[in-house]
């Protein structure tokens, strides 16, 4: 079986980082959004990516930026991806790629099969698709609220776009959501914390062990 490859977000501390590393993550993600407890200023973000071993991909988490935001923060921290965790339309994604010159992930909410669709209109325009649970209504935050949907919803599903599975994973699922998905990529925050904002370097290695 391929191996699966892992995405920690929401690290605030390089020696989470240097943990995701040896654990076997493939991707370290520093979130720009300032109602998280994840949230990081543009010199911690350098700090954290500058923690990271070659080969580890490092992203950056925005919600809806502003392209004066985006500029301040390419400049500022050595990215390999921007993550848009927002409301983003196509034609949005498709000007920021061009303005950075960087991948861009898109992320979309999922809580009822309905919600497939919107997958398909960033097919081809985004360089990947996080499939996520959608947020509730009202919520603060667009991800990282610890929920997950009902997998069975993609079951075996496949897009012509690279995709990872987040929303809800942990050590004690990720391995079933694997199963029931066949999905060959996977992202986790709150499921590798002790609590909002806090990762436990134990989580990660038995998060990064369960994939296997």
């Amino acid at each position: 079986m391929p191996s699966v490859r892992v995405k920690i977000c929401g690290l605030r501390e390089p020696r989470h980082v240097s943990a995701a590393a040896a654990a076997g993550a493939s991707y370290c993600g520093f979130v720009f959004f300032p109602k998280s407890p994840r949230a990081v200023s543009i010199r911690e973000a350098r700090h954290l990516a500058l923690a990271a071993p070659v080969g580890m991909a490092k992203v950056a988490l925005v919600v809806d930026p502003e392209n004066d935001a985006l500029d301040e923060i390419t400049a500022g921290v050595p990215l390999d991806m921007i993550q848009l965790h927002g409301r983003e339309s196509p034609e949005r994604v498709a000007e920021i790629k061009a303005r950075l010159g960087l991948p861009v992930m898109k992320a979309v909410g999922l809580s009822v099969a309905e919600d497939l669709d919107r997958i398909a209109e960033y097919e081809g325009v985004a360089d990947q698709i996080l499939v996520d649970a959608k947020a509730p209504e009202g919520a603060d935050l667009p991800g990282g609220n610890g929920l997950a949907f009902d997998w069975r919803l993609i079951a075996e599903r496949q897009w012509s776009t690279p995709w990872m599975l987040a929303g809800g994973l942990t050590p004690g699922n990720v391995a079933e959501a694997i199963r029931l998905t066949g999905t060959r990529q996977v992202d986790v925050s709150s499921g590798v914390e002790n609590a909002p904002g806090e990762k436990d370097e134990g989580l990660i290695r038995a998060f990064l062990a369960a994939t296997r």
